[in-house]
């Protein structure tokens, strides 16, 4: 009796095995038949210090310094958790940045403080220095 049963139980270990590979092929097969409903627009990211080169260029337009600077907003625009006291290094880019976006040709009061609010919102420790490389860009304009 003891064979019997043993033979019943591969029996049903094989059987539940079995409906379990079913399953399994039967449920990848399901969705690679799904159908993508919406496709994504690629947007171009560009690295902040692409983005920088940008702002850097005396010859942009209004417009191409607009869309750098929503960039850096959109994608770059948290600077790193200051180091005790001290700004992070990389803060340094975002303060040449704000420099030059101040001293660019074709800038005008509306990128400034577009970006400067934007900036401050999402550092609100760097505030400070934020107001400070402001200050300092307003100050060197001719």
């Amino acid at each position: 009796m003891n064979v019997e049963l043993l033979i019943q139980s591969v029996m049903g270990l094989v059987v539940i095995l079995a409906i379990l590979v079913y399953v399994l092929f039967y449920s990848k097969k399901k969705e690679e038949i799904k159908p993508v409903v919406k496709k994504k627009e690629k947007v171009d990211v560009l690295s902040l210090e692409h983005l920088h080169s940008i702002i850097k260029n005396k010859q942009a337009s209004t417009e191409e310094l607009q869309k750098a600077l929503n960039q850096i907003i959109k994608y770059h625009g948290t600077i790193h958790p200051k180091l005790g006291t001290r700004t992070h290094p990389d803060y340094d880019i975002y303060r040449d940045i704000m420099v030059r976006v101040c001293t660019h040709p074709s800038t005008n009061k509306d990128i400034i403080l577009k970006f400067d609010r934007e900036l401050e919102a999402r550092n609100p420790n760097y505030s400070m220095e934020i107001n400070k490389a402001l200050s300092q860009g307003l100050n060197s304009r001719v």
